[in-house]
């Protein structure tokens, strides 16, 4: 009976050693390790992501001509309004030179698009993050924004030769200052614990205490530009509900993130074009 049992518990002992084994091995050669399999399991990841991308067209071959043609017509329709928006865009990027110069103000920080295909998406209780099929090898760094039509989609935590893991704002390890717009007031930001079935969300604390959010009457939460790379004004989520903290000095609540963060294929990161002023 005794052998009978010890051949039964034998695996657990055996993943028990093992683990117990891990815990003493030096950081340096785990980071390698972690490092090293990662960098081996890119090039699968990144062609199942070129496969997905081949069905689609695929897909699209099926449409109709009158489909296709309906698509050309709300394309080339986006593409007006956005070639308006960069005439915009540039009269205001010059307002804002003229007014740093007027003032003697710093300059604000310098940025690079670089857009990147979504390779894979890693959600579970703890962590939202997606893998991008860009890393060293487009110059991105370590902690570079990451943003999409929407506003901020997340932080780019750690980057490999020829990709790079990105943390969603869903994630609770996501944390900022951010602001309501319209007021300079530092808030405190933080991922929530989301999962596939509802809508993504976070929280706020340290809300002052004469702001007032209901699910009719939301405020828009945006970056501060305080303590990080995000520049400031970058749109965030809604805050739809507020309450008072224990200590009645602020309150704290809830945050309805866009609901496209959970199916995102295109990001842009924000890439600093002068890394050590961060």
């Amino acid at each position: 009976m005794l052998p009978k049992r010890f051949d039964q518990a034998r695996p657990f002992a055996t993943l028990g050693f093992v683990l117990l084994g891990w815990l003493f091995v030096p950081l340096v050669l785990k980071t390698f390790t972690r490092a090293t399999f990662f960098e081996i399991q890119a090039p699968l990841t990144v062609a199942d992501s070129f496969v997905r991308d081949l069905q689609t067209f695929w897909s699209n071959r099926l449409h109709s001509k009158d489909e296709l043609l309906k698509a050309g017509q709300q394309v080339a329709g986006l593409a007006a309004q956005y070639d308006f928006s960069v005439q915009q865009n540039e009269q205001l990027q010059a307002e804002i030179l003229r007014l740093e110069n007027l003032l003697k103000l710093p300059s604000m920080p310098a940025f690079r698009y670089e857009p990147a295909r979504v390779a894979r998406r890693d959600f579970s209780g703890w962590w939202q993050r997606m893998i991008i099929r860009k890393g060293a090898n487009y110059g991105i760094t370590t902690g570079a924004p990451v943003v999409f039509a929407g506003g901020v989609a997340g932080r780019v935590t750690e980057v490999y030769r020829y990709t790079a893991v990105v943390d969603l704002i869903t994630s609770p390890t996501f944390r900022l200052a951010a602001s309501v717009a319209g007021d300079s007031r530092p808030i405190s930001y933080q991922g929530g614990l989301n999962n596939s079935f509802k809508s993504p969300r976070g929280t706020v604390e340290f809300v002052p205490l004469d702001i007032y959010a209901t699910r009719g009457v939301t405020k828009r939460l945006v970056t501060s530009g305080l303590g990080g790379v995000f520049p400031p004004g970058l749109s965030l989520g809604e805050i739809s509900s507020l309450e008072l903290s224990p200590d009645g000095l602020f309150k704290y609540g809830e945050v309805s993130l866009d609901e496209r963060l959970g199916s995102l294929t295109e990001v842009t990161v924000l890439v600093p074009l002068n890394p050590e002023e961060f």
